[in-house]
């Protein structure tokens, strides 16, 4: 505990735990419109945000918003209109994204010691500039998905039936794609872009494996992601491993662990089931 003394490694437990609670905010959204791998998308899109800031002397981070925003803003739309198919929208956004910010950094004065803190994180090179970002930017987030939390299942859940309903449903389309690219920039200074999507993902697989309605599924994830975030960073300071690693490392073996003890639990229920023993029945899912 005594390296949390120092000033860089409270920047980097306080980022984390940030993002952590955060991505899994945004995530389960995600994850009720079967678009879980749209972070990594986005997160390439945001590798040449990174790069023109580099190139251009402006915050990276600032900038990778800004380029993430627009390229989420246009999946979002070529969805919509259904002139691509989802697979190919995303592959142009990996492919194009990628491409373009690694040729970006190579015109900069980077080096490669920069790109690779956005590929896989680098938390303890958070500045406070970048932790004034983050926090500012992830409670924004935070509060946003909490309290549109009823439109925003709606419509991921149903469009048609919001839509009748009278909800803005393109509007909160565009606000859940802002949304992924703000979460995609704040989250790859501690996971990195390769990492990002199962911040946004695992801890909210891991929560419906053992929680019953989306208000308590959204309440775990967002908790799991809590513990992955901290604890990743406890590990990654007394083991010497790299931060980012350490916290989606943390977050599956969390996924592995309710994965076993809840088909551990189905087993022992079905075996008193046969024998006529009365069994109380564990949480299921329930997305509604």
């Amino acid at each position: 505990m005594e390296l949390f003394q120092y000033p860089y490694m409270q920047r980097a437990l306080i980022g984390a735990l940030v993002i952590g609670l955060a991505a899994p905010a945004l995530g389960i959204y995600l994850v009720q419109r079967r678009l879980a791998l749209i972070g990594d998308g986005v997160g390439h899109v945001a590798l040449t945000g990174v790069g023109a800031g580099l190139l251009l002397n402006r915050s990276p981070v600032l900038v990778a918003v800004i380029v993430a925003t627009l390229g989420a803003i246009t999946i979002e739309l070529v969805r919509a209109r259904g002139r691509t198919s989802g697979d190919l929208a995303l592959a142009l956004l990996f492919y194009g994204g990628i491409a373009g910010g690694v040729t970006l950094v190579g015109l900069s004065d980077a080096t490669s010691a920069n790109l690779n803190a956005y590929l896989f994180g680098s938390l303890i090179t958070i500045s406070s500039a970048d932790l004034t970002t983050i926090v500012v930017l992830g409670a924004a987030l935070l509060v946003t998905m909490l309290a549109l939390r009823p439109a925003l299942f709606a419509v991921c859940h149903d469009e048609e039936y919001a839509r009748v309903a009278g909800l803005p449903v393109r509007a909160l389309n565009m606000l859940l794609a802002v949304g992924t690219a703000v979460t995609v920039t704040i989250a790859m200074r501690a996971v990195g872009v390769l990492l990002i999507s199962a911040l946004m993902v695992v801890p909210v697989a891991t929560a419906q494996q053992v929680t019953r309605g989306f208000r308590s599924t959204m309440t775990a994830a967002m908790a799991l992601g809590l513990f992955a975030a901290g604890s990743g960073v406890w590990v990654a300071a007394n083991a010497d491993t790299a931060p980012g690693a350490s916290v989606v490392l943390l977050a599956i073996a969390s996924f592995l662990v309710v994965a076993v003890v809840s088909a551990g639990w189905r087993a022992v229920r079905r075996r008193r089931a046969t024998t006529g023993t009365a069994v109380v029945e564990p949480p299921e899912v329930v997305l509604s």
